[in-house]
């Protein structure tokens, strides 16, 4: 049996990536599954702090998916 290990090459993240990953991570915190997290993260014209805002409201996601698109 060899010996062999597996290298993988991780690629440095550029700031727009950055962002995005932060966006998606503050979305999911807020209740937004992962999917939709990404999804959210990834549309610029949606603003986080009102999508945050509307699931502490108490607006269900898919709703709130609804309003900020």
């Amino acid at each position: 049996m060899s010996d062999m290990t597996t290298e993988i090459e991780v690629l440095p993240e550029s700031e727009e990536e950055r962002v995005i990953s932060w966006r998606a991570e503050e979305l999911m915190r807020a209740g937004f599954d992962g999917c939709t997290a990404i999804e959210l993260a990834l549309i610029p014209h949606v603003d986080l702090h009102k999508a945050v805002s509307l699931l502490r409201q108490g607006c269900p996601p898919s709703t709130a998916v609804r309003i900020l698109l």
